[in-house]
């Protein structure tokens, strides 16, 4: 496996002014990272030429630096009021994988849904729009690239509901990007829905959280409810509840061989928890060549 990190773990230092895209992608090399990820482009580049334009330069950068560009990360969201609004969502997703073409990436990843139209089963919902997702990864594939999405959200956390939307989408084109934390997100035991996925993931993230169950006594800050109404708060990977270590271990048993991205959302110094995570992760590395 290779371990890399995504532009999302500098986002601290970013939306302070201290570090932008290129100076995230030196950081990432000169910590060590086998590659970088993007989780979308910056706000302020909002024309598609621009974008296009601003890929280039980003590609051009990691190629001068010596990194790799491992994925290309964007929202998506196929839940939308009529034909019309989803017809418009597919051909911005199909923007977008020009950016991830322009990038130089084999893998990208969209968002599927942030909620489920109210009285509709889920895999009702989910029979309904896995045309549009087939329609995207159909037109990523000529292009090599593949298309997946990512447990989080929610609304598709759970195992089975995962297993669903890829037997709906029917490609072999089309995979998951499983995030070992986001289980938690959903309350889920996450070392047995990584066991259980294994086997679906194109792409990999390292993320951990602090657990605080429903009534305990603890400071809210920096925290957020989970689906079942207990608390959790980002940290650096290792440092959490999410089992890091034998998730890793699951992933490797099971052959995966791509990138584990180490995504960092914590409320300390980014640096020192993107630092954190990284020592954890040679250290499991070095104990199981």
């Amino acid at each position: 496996m290779k371990i890399g990190v995504s532009s999302y773990s500098f986002a601290q230092y970013i939306r302070a002014g201290k570090m932008d895209y290129f100076s995230a992608i030196e950081k990432a090399k000169e910590m060590g990272f086998d590659g970088i990820e993007f989780s979308g482009l910056p706000a302020d580049v909002v024309e598609y030429d621009d974008r296009i334009a601003f890929a280039v330069k980003l590609r051009e950068h990691a190629e001068k630096v010596g990194i790799e560009i491992s994925a290309y990360l964007t929202s998506g969201n196929f839940n939308q009021p009529d034909e019309e609004a989803l017809k418009t969502e597919i051909a911005r997703l199909k923007a977008e994988i020009d950016v991830a073409k322009t990038l130089g990436v084999s893998l990208m990843r969209h968002d599927i849904a942030y909620a489920i139209p109210k009285g509709i089963p889920f895999n009702a919902f989910v029979d309904s729009i896995a045309p549009s997702i087939r329609e995207v990864t159909e037109y990523a594939e000529g292009f090599g690239i593949k298309t997946m999405f990512e447990n989080h959200g929610r609304v598709v956390q759970d195992s089975d509901r995962v297993e669903k939307i890829i037997e709906a989408v029917g490609s072999r084109n089309f995979g998951l990007l499983i995030d070992i934390g986001n289980f938690m997100c959903a309350d889920l035991d996450n070392v047995a829905c990584v066991g259980r996925l294994a086997n679906l993931a194109f792409h990999g993230h390292l993320k951990d959280f602090r657990t605080y169950e429903y009534g305990t006594n603890y400071s809210l800050k920096s925290t957020f409810k989970t689906r079942c109404q207990n608390n959790l708060k980002g940290c650096a990977v290792g440092d959490g509840d999410a089992r890091s270590a034998q998730c890793m271990s699951i992933l490797k048993d099971q052959g995966y061989d791509g990138y584990l991205t180490l995504e960092y959302e914590g409320p300390e110094d980014c640096i020192e928890g993107i630092q954190k995570g990284l020592d954890f992760y040679r250290k499991w590395e070095a104990q199981n060549v």
